[in-house]
């Protein structure tokens, strides 16, 4: 691989590793408004907290990373970055980062717009949030089949769950860290803390999406917030920590995460090569 596109891969790098960053600052906040002021809210909604003053300079970089990390999935899915194979599993993985680069692009413009000091559009509004994920499930119903597309939306929402909470339990998150911060056992628990309690949330919204497929109303659907609301008490409290926690996680993933390995160079060069005419 020559120097330009070792320096790109560089610049791609860093850029990512912003978008960790990024991911880690908005968890931090959704649990700071649970924890501190007892408010339930989706991540755009938390990022509006940063809408002023030196505020939007962070949102800025946050957007630039929410973009590179949005790349990066998708580079997952294409090319295979990660190395994750084209047997079941491995498709089933990288269809993951199609939703996940999708998602994180969209909040890239989101942030983007906030940064700018634009109105950036309804994300939900209220202390339950869901507002932008009811508009998508209405959009779905609007579509034929509807309702069986928001029950296989409530599926993949379920396999998101379990995901996490095998990761959790495993712990199979550290092989993707320097071995320097997965030898720490501060971050082997807030990692499993932060998984354990992003599948309690996806599983929640695949069951608000599985209601809405089932009785046909977008109001029934709901994102993170809608999930967090959802919990009362110390269920809530002990959910908001562990968001927390996969927000302090997200910041050691972007000091710490595997991204340059070797292996996933060669690929890159690999595909490189098969893109070249």
């Amino acid at each position: 691989m020559n120097g330009t596109a070792m320096n790109g891969i560089g610049k791609m790098e860093a850029a990512t590793r912003m978008g960790f960053a990024a991911r880690g600052i908005m968890y931090l906040l959704i649990a700071f408004l649970a924890l501190w002021w007892g408010r339930a809210e989706d991540g755009p909604d938390a990022l509006k907290l940063l809408d002023s003053g030196a505020g939007r300079a962070i949102l800025a970089v946050m957007a630039l990373g929410f973009f590179a990390y949005g790349i990066w999935r998708l580079a997952e899915v294409f090319i295979d970055s990660e190395g994750h194979g084209s047997k079941a599993k491995g498709l089933a993985v990288r269809a993951g980062g199609t939703v996940s680069g999708i998602i994180h692009l969209g909040l890239g413009v989101y942030t983007a717009r906030l940064a700018a000091g634009q109105p950036a559009g309804a994300s939900g509004g209220g202390s339950g949030g869901g507002g932008g994920t009811e508009e998508g499930a209405a959009t779905a119903l609007s579509l034929p089949g509807g309702e069986w597309l928001l029950m296989l939306a409530a599926a993949a929402l379920l396999g998101t769950a379990v995901v996490n909470l095998v990761k959790a339990i495993k712990g199979s998150f550290l092989k993707q860290l320097d071995s320097r911060a997965a030898a720490q056992d501060w971050v082997k628990w807030a990692g499993r803390g932060g998984y354990a309690a992003r599948g309690v949330v996806f599983a929640i919204m695949a069951w608000f999406f599985w209601k809405a497929g089932a009785a046909a109303s977008a109001e029934q659907a709901g994102g993170l917030g809608e999930a967090l609301g959802w919990l009362t008490g110390w269920p809530r409290m002990a959910v908001a920590i562990g968001l927390g926690l996969f927000g302090i996680f997200s910041l050691v993933e972007a000091r710490y995460r595997r991204i340059n390995d070797p292996k996933v160079l060669a690929r890159l060069q690999n595909a490189g090569r098969r893109l070249t005419p």
